[in-house]
């Protein structure tokens, strides 16, 4: 029999046919996953999701740090309906992106610091995305705390990073894509996680393992 995993985060909802990826899935030895959304354009695709495989898929609904400056008025409202509409759903992803030109860090936070505010009120978990933007994260963590699970998603931090977040509640989840050479360090870290505090994730169809792990 095989060993049952779940897949603490993809964006299932960007596959051309979800349910076949669904089946491959179950076959593989999967027993569920968290389906995190990204905007507004996509809550209801994961809502859909969720109502079409309710033994499966668990929604999270998010606005990631890209999309930011996307965001309509009414983002928030929409956000919290959704949550009220599934009970079981996490916030995510959402988070802070030092990578990307735009939208700026400040626009991030004015979606971030909701969404981290929401997650408490709620106690939900949330689903953190978080790139060359870790001060701005501990100041964000600092304004607003983050709820007491949460998750550091396709972590690529370092070891002292690490024991930063550990006792703040976080959990750990790293992507295949950190197997590839040029991030030996980001394995080192990973070696640093004690199994209760760490996840597995694909971040499918994103950061794919190399060639030779597929």
């Amino acid at each position: 029999r095989l060993m049952q995993f779940h897949d603490s985060h993809n964006h299932l909802q960007r596959f051309e046919d979800p349910a076949r990826v669904i089946g491959e899935m179950r076959e593989a030895g999967i027993a569920g996953c968290v389906a995190n959304g990204t905007s507004e354009d996509d809550w209801e695709a994961v809502a859909g999701l969720a109502e079409a495989f309710p033994d499966f898929v668990l929604p999270a609904f998010g606005l990631h740090p890209w999309y930011a400056h996307r965001r309509s008025d009414r983002w928030r409202r929409i956000l919290e309906d959704y949550l009220d509409r599934f009970p079981q759903a996490s916030i995510g992803e959402c988070g802070l992106d030092g990578w990307v030109e735009a939208p700026s860090l400040e626009v991030q936070r004015e979606v971030f610091l909701p969404q981290l505010t929401i997650a408490r009120e709620r106690s939900l978990p949330v689903t953190i995305h978080a790139l060359k933007a870790w001060e701005p994260l501990f100041a964000a963590f600092d304004e607003e705390p983050p709820p007491d699970r949460f998750l550091m998603h396709s972590f690529g931090g370092s070891t002292e990073l690490l024991k930063r977040l550990l006792p703040m509640g976080a959990r750990f989840s790293f992507s295949g894509y950190f197997l590839q050479e040029r991030k030996a360090k980001v394995v080192e870290t990973f070696r640093e996680v004690s199994p209760d505090r760490l996840l597995i994730e694909t971040d499918a169809p994103d950061m794919l393992p190399p060639p030779e792990f597929i």
